[in-house]
């Protein structure tokens, strides 16, 4: 594998040794599964990475110790020493750190549970066990060239798929069958799964922003919400269109205007340096002003990466959790607006944040698909 093609997980791993001294530990303990494949590339159901400032251990039981191994020399996963598991991973963990005895060892506090945290003090008893918030996370803000080679691909394949959208979405065929159809083309598009559960969500079902795809057929003068995503190369993009089938009410049409209007605005308003909530208001505030502020029912956007809701949230301020706009960040922007009496409306795009502003790496037409 040509090393431009891979993912650069030794960047990657320093980036993490340098936040151990910053942080006065001398080693982490990496539990979540998206954290590890996005250091090294391994991609489990069970596994832990404990990385010192000098060190990377990847330890894993009998059902991956090979599969690693023959990642590594295909240069499919990072170059790290694999330790076997013989039994508990908690035991073989307990018995590595106090074989490296770090005084002070990290912990990712939102993925460990009390009740693990527990048996690795048992079986650790010298170091202090601190709780981490975000130092992997920190870092997957921010993507990569080659995180960004792969979304922009995820973002042109998808889009196609979007296009063959009036194709695909047919009246008097229900909701599930049209889902099934999106989900065939995403197969045949590339992608290997798709993200999410696809949404189809016709008529009053429209009015539900994550309703289920279920037997109701499409009628005319139905809104429809088709919001699908699809995983390529572990990366995940996420498009939304609507659709109207026939004629559709004035209040329905002014209702996909306004949400148009409220999309185009928060894509304008891009910029690195603003706080992310600054988009959610630019989409917020044309909403608001035509009425629909108390229809617009869940945040402006969300992050996208190895996993489709990520950060950064692009929603309403939060004091807790600020975060800015940097370049290289990747997001959604979905604004919708939902009433009972009419249906439903999102518009959705995958955006690059660059020094120019945003780039759409989803450029399927947004019109009204009519059918």
């Amino acid at each position: 594998m040509d090393v431009r093609d891979r993912p650069d997980w030794a960047g990657r791993l320093q980036r993490v040794q340098a936040a151990l001294e910053t942080l006065g530990l001398q080693a982490l303990v990496v539990s979540s599964g998206i954290n590890i494949t996005y250091l090294t590339g391994f991609v489990g159901t069970a596994g832990l990475l404990l990385i010192t400032r000098d060190d990377v251990r990847l330890l894993l039981d009998g059902r991956y110790e090979s599969l690693a191994r023959e990642g590594i020399a295909a240069g499919r996963v990072a170059p790290v020493t694999i330790g076997r598991v013989e039994g508990r991973y908690d035991q073989a963990l307990g018995q590595t750190v106090e074989w490296l005895a770090p005084r002070r060892i990290g912990f990712e506090a939102a993925h460990v549970t009390v009740a693990t945290l527990r048996a690795w003090r048992r079986a650790a008893l010298s170091p202090e066990w601190v709780p981490t918030d975000n130092v992997v996370e920190a870092l997957r803000l921010v993507k990569d060239d080659y995180e960004i080679g792969v979304l922009t691909r995820g973002g042109a394949l998808i889009s196609e798929v979007a296009a063959a959208l009036p194709r695909l979405v047919e009246p008097g065929v229900s909701e599930r069958e049209i889902a099934d159809r999106i989900d065939r083309a995403m197969r045949e598009a590339g992608f290997s799964r798709p993200a999410f559960d696809t949404i189809v969500a016709s008529g009053p079902n429209s009015a539900h922003p994550h309703a289920r795809p279920g037997d109701r057929r499409l009628v005319p003068g139905d809104l429809v919400v088709l919001d699908f995503g699809g995983v390529l190369d572990g990366y995940c993009v996420d498009l939304t269109r609507m659709a109207a089938v026939g004629t559709i009410s004035s209040e329905a049409r002014a209702l996909f205007d306004a949400v148009s209007a409220a999309h185009d605005a928060a894509v304008k308003s891009v910029t690195p340096g603003i706080e992310t909530w600054q988009v959610d208001r630019a989409a917020r505030a044309v909403l608001d002003a035509r009425g629909l502020g108390d229809a617009f029912l869940h945040s402006t956007g969300h992050g996208l990466g190895l996993e489709v809701h990520e950060a950064p949230r692009v929603g309403r301020p939060d004091p807790e959790a600020p975060a800015k706009l940097e370049t290289g960040m990747v997001f959604t922007i979905e604004p919708g607006a939902y009433l009972e009496a009419v249906g439903g409306v999102r518009v959705e795009d995958d955006v690059l944040v660059t020094d120019r502003g945003a780039v759409l790496l989803t450029t399927a037409p947004r019109e009204l698909i009519v059918v």
